[in-house]
């Protein structure tokens, strides 16, 4: 399609967001295809740490990418001057550009932009580096050591790889990341920017400095004599989350932009809201009154109601606090459409673990693959349900369900919440 053809649209017209491809990349699959059959089969890709020497570490369990080789994605030389965030972001582009069939071209590149974000970056190069420095000085620093580890890189080896010339940009809102970045891309597009954007967010930190902070809060699981059933949102017995790590990318178009290339609708992206808790630097505010604000924005952006959803991919992130305080916010939004079971809910960190910047991406497809196949993948690990969390959470075995619109939830650090509002595609 031609420059001139896809910006006959006027800015701040209602423009359209359809989904074409999605890339998925976790402990639990390698694609798309493999993190869904796994999602089905109650997986947990949660196993003892095999990155690092966990000796002295009280949370030795992690949901690391298991069998992955970079050099599938990019060639050896490059490989070394990205961080392992990187070639996630990587993998998960190749799957999703792949599927959409979008090839970018001197026509339309200025068009195609890209929102990868990630909530630490390259954690793993700056800590290699640092030993570097501490132990042979400053000439022993890799002269692509900030590259390397940078935000912002994903995105731009993105861009470079693919020849994506539009709006670029690396959302950096922790644990909110990458669905920020979907949703900004959302807004990219509906106001007239780009007509494509290459979405989500990438995520390495299964490292020392990681997990030991982490764990120094408190916020880490050390269930670490039974790694797969470490990970238990909405279970009584919840003891912290489980880190993870991979990535999560959507191929977002213009619907007009995609009917006319031929391209196969996965799903829409029909609404967006975030949040600021404006309460404490980790804890959610009471009644999880941020994210019932950023459900509601997310609702009343798409026009429609609380009955009309049919699945919540939960932030759940088996924290004793925040389950607690997303579940009171899903019932204060949703009233007797989730109290009364009509509402399914999941926290599939359950089986991938926490992504952190990488889970909005993730649980975004995760979404879009649920609306395609018409099923709700399940909350592993429920055994002892909470009373204070008392909807449904789907236990433990995925469930057909007939459902139209899709809400997905991702709160961070620092007070910011994002929710996302996906309807099933239908000509």
């Amino acid at each position: 399609m031609s420059l001139e053809a896809t910006q006959s649209s006027p800015q701040g017209s209602a423009r359209r967001v359809v989904v074409t491809g999605v890339g998925l990349l976790c402990g639990i699959g390698n694609t798309a295809p493999e993190v869904w059959r796994q999602l089905l089969a109650g997986a947990s890709g949660v196993a003892p740490i095999q990155g690092f020497d966990t000796t002295g570490f009280s949370a030795t369990i992690a949901a690391e990418v298991k069998n992955f080789d970079p050099l599938q994605f990019v060639d050896k030389k490059e490989a070394r001057k990205m961080g392992r965030f990187i070639h996630y972001a990587f993998a998960a582009t190749a799957e999703a550009m792949a599927q959409s069939g979008l090839a970018i071209d001197e026509a339309n590149a200025e068009r195609v932009g890209v929102f990868i974000g990630s909530g630490i970056g390259g954690f793993e190069v700056i800590e290699r580096e640092h030993s570097n420095l501490m132990q042979g000085g400053p000439r022993k620093i890799s002269p692509f050591f900030i590259p390397a580890a940078i935000v912002n890189m994903a995105a731009g080896q993105v861009s470079i790889r693919y020849g994506a010339r539009g709006p670029i940009s690396a959302t950096a809102t922790a644990c909110a990341t990458s669905a920020n970045a979907i949703g900004d891309s959302v807004r990219i597009i509906q106001h007239g920017d780009a007509d494509v954007m290459i979405a989500g967010g990438a995520e390495a930190a299964v490292t020392p400095m990681s997990v030991g902070g982490f764990a120094s809060m408190r916020a880490l699981s050390t269930r670490n004599d039974e790694p797969t059933r470490a990970s238990r949102p909405f279970d009584k017995d919840r003891d912290g989350f489980v880190i993870g790590e991979g990535a999560g990318i959507l191929i977002l178009e213009e619907l007009e932009f995609a009917r006319a290339r031929g391209a196969n609708i996965l799903a829409e992206v029909i609404g967006y809201g975030m949040s600021a808790d404006a309460h404490h630097m980790t804890a959610l505010a009471p009644e999880g009154a941020g994210a019932q604000r950023s459900m509601r924005a997310a609702l009343k952006d798409a026009g429609i109601r609380p009955e009309e959803v049919g699945y919540v991919n939960a932030h759940a992130t088996s924290t004793p606090a925040g389950d607690g305080n997303e579940s009171q916010a899903i019932e204060k939004v949703f009233g007797e459409h989730a109290l009364s079971g009509a509402l399914k809910i999941s926290g599939t960190k359950s089986m991938t673990g926490h992504l952190l910047g990488g889970a909005g991406g993730l649980e975004a497809g995760i979404c879009v693959l649920a609306l395609q196949n018409q099923r709700i993948p399940p909350t592993i690990n429920l055994e002892t349900p909470d009373p204070e969390c008392r909807l449904n959470y789907v236990p433990n075995h995925p469930m057909a369900h007939t459902f139209e619109i899709a809400l997905s939830n991702s709160f961070g650090f620092g007070g910011v919440n994002a929710s996302l509002v996906l309807r099933r595609w239908a000509e």
